[in-house]
């Protein structure tokens, strides 16, 4: 894998909660305005300076961001987060940060929604959030859907920590495609037009 670019750090959480019909994860849409406008996302933004610490990495310091985020963004608490996967956005993006993800289980499920960062929440199951996007209902951006597609089949949000492996995503645009050359990972296409699809 190259070495990483010199870009500006996020953290992102995936939390997630058992019911009876399977594990849900928390989805919060961001407000008609600014980043990811409109569209369904994890909680999670920039590493701020009270999220470094000395000495520390930089995904430590996406880590405490993914906590801090998730606490003024929805009001939840978490205090045990587990690496999934680090995103680095396509050069064309307008802002480019590189995003460590976070799988967490929820210690409160009373959302507590910040009205100045989020339109709206809701607990939903991976497959009902992606079969919304594909009827055009929701609109999810590449790393969400991707997270979420990788979560499909779990029966408990517990197997979905334990089993989680590090994965990079480079994102390119390939024409009408993004692409993801990541580690110890096939090479995905991911057409958006076809987004409902499994990608090949």
């Amino acid at each position: 894998m190259d070495a990483p670019e010199d870009l500006p750090v996020a953290g992102t959480v995936v939390l997630l909660r058992d019911t009876d019909a399977g594990p849900e994860t928390l989805l919060m849409r961001r407000p008609d305005r600014g980043s990811f406008a409109g569209a369904w996302v994890f909680p999670g933004g920039a590493v701020e300076a009270s999220d470094r610490a000395p000495g520390g990495t930089e995904q430590e310091d996406a880590r405490r961001a993914a906590a801090r985020e998730a606490f003024e963004e929805v009001g939840v608490v978490i205090d045990d987060l587990t690496v999934l996967s680090c995103w680095t956005p396509p050069a064309e993006a307008p802002k480019r940060f590189r995003t460590w993800f976070f799988l967490a289980t929820s210690l409160d499920d009373d959302v507590r929604p910040s009205a100045a960062e989020v339109a709206d929440v809701a607990w939903v199951r991976p497959a009902d959030a992606l079969a919304r996007h594909g009827a055009g209902e929701w609109s999810l951006f590449p790393p969400t859907w991707m997270t979420l597609h990788g979560l499909l089949g779990f029966a408990r949000a517990a197997d979905a920590i334990t089993t989680a492996e590090v994965a990079f995503y480079r994102t390119r645009i390939d024409g009408s495609a993004f692409r993801w050359d990541g580690l110890a990972l096939e090479t995905r296409t991911l057409p958006w037009t076809l987004a409902a699809e499994q990608p090949s």
